[in-house]
């Protein structure tokens, strides 16, 4: 019995452990726990740290150029050998050759008119030289055959065997001739000339290429009247528009304030808008000798060193006007930042790169100063954003909202 009596003290009361109070009790400690687990996460994610007001700059690539440039100044590209092709006759237009965008050579059919009266004036003077010529040679003969009779006739008058006037007879026959000759000799001079003018008038149904260079416009379809003035209604004054690509230069205004520090030869660098990563080597040509008294600048031309075929006539450019050349190790560009956004902290050079909001401490291999600007040789990439002040109040992970100036 007594055994018995242990063991029942040892079993479990169900109704206490289950009771609906201590299930509520067991319910609050989890869900504290729960609160106070999230709470610390948070904590360590900074959510409960307020946000450091700075300022960020961006990582940027310069051209170590930039930090010996004289001088800035914006103009165009443009052709200074540019021709719009057009007809010396009126006439339709019935064949092109070429299009936009292709290239030609000096002496090119590009364009043919209708020249069917002119081909048939052409012939016409042919033939009419062929008649010129047949009749020379018939004057030829004819002279020949005279210049035997006075020879003849010279002989027997000497010989008092015919009388002298058959002898001047003979005689005023050979000059005669000799005359019919010479007016054919001119008379087929005068058939060659008109079967060059014909060939000209053919040739004007062809429209040429004046010079080596590439079409801009067509300006005329097939069909088209084409006049030299292009002054009868639906007439059209050129057909092509074409450009010397080999002449292209850059067109820019300087000021009249700054125009002392441009010279003839001086070297230049050149960006177009198009190629904003490309770097172009130039140099003055030619600063025109009058100035603009509405802008008072005055026009100056940058030819190009290098031919390269992206460049385009009217394309938008800057020029800069440089010190000296540029070296060819100065040809790359290199990733740049503020100096101010750079700080030492426990023996590393570091700066604080802004990615969703926080700040990272990022290392930095710096290299030379470019002008105003400091050369990163590794840690960044262009386009990232870095804080640059206050970066005493930054940390590893600080949250951050960025002020703009």
């Amino acid at each position: 019995m007594a055994a018995e009596e242990d063991l029942s003290k040892l079993k479990i009361d169900k109704t206490q452990a289950f009771r609906p109070g201590a299930r509520k009790r067991l319910t609050r400690w989890i869900i504290a726990g729960i609160v106070v687990f999230a709470a610390v996460i948070l904590s360590l994610n900074g959510v409960f740290t307020p946000a450091v007001s700075i300022e960020a700059v961006s990582v940027v690539q310069v051209y170590p150029s930039q930090t010996f440039t004289l001088l800035n100044a914006s103009g165009y590209v443009v052709a200074q050998r540019k021709a719009a092709v057009a007809s010396k006759i009126t006439s339709p237009l019935v064949s092109l050759s070429v299009e936009e965008g292709n290239r030609v050579k000096k002496g090119e059919v590009i364009a043919r008119l209708e020249g069917n009266d002119a081909a048939a004036a052409r012939d016409q003077a042919a033939a009419n030289l062929n008649v010129a010529r047949f009749t020379l040679d018939q004057a030829r003969a004819e002279l020949q055959d005279a210049l035997v009779s006075l020879n003849r006739s010279r002989e027997l008058v000497a010989k008092d065997f015919i009388a002298k006037s058959d002898y001047d007879t003979a005689d005023a026959r050979y000059k005669k001739a000799a005359a019919g000759v010479s007016a054919a000799e001119a008379s087929v001079n005068a058939a060659k000339a008109a079967l060059r003018n014909a060939e000209v008038a053919v040739e004007y149904t062809l429209i040429r290429a004046p010079f080596d260079g590439v079409v801009l416009t067509k300006n005329a379809d097939v069909g088209d009247i084409v006049t030299p003035l292009g002054a009868a209604a639906n007439a059209k004054a050129s057909v092509f528009t074409l450009a010397d690509m080999d002449s292209l230069q850059v067109e820019v205004d300087v000021s009249e304030s700054n125009l002392e520090q441009v010279k003839v030869g001086q070297p230049c660098e050149i960006q177009l808008d198009a190629f904003p990563e490309s770097r172009f080597r130039g140099e003055v040509h030619m600063i025109v000798p009058t100035a603009d008294r509405t802008k008072a600048t005055v026009l100056v031309k940058v030819r190009f060193l290098d031919r390269d075929e992206r460049v385009l006539p009217e394309m938008s450019a800057k020029v800069a006007f440089l010190q000296r050349e540029v070296r060819p190790d100065e040809q790359r560009p290199r990733t740049a930042i503020n100096p101010a956004a750079v700080m030492t902290r426990g023996g590393k050079t570091l700066v604080f790169l802004i990615r969703d909001k926080k700040v990272t401490e990022t290392p930095v291999t710096l290299g030379p100063r470019l002008g105003d600007m400091v050369e990163v040789l590794d840690g960044l990439k262009p386009g990232n954003r870095i804080a640059l002040k206050p970066l005493d109040r930054l940390r590893n992970g600080s949250a951050v909202k960025i002020v703009e100036k």
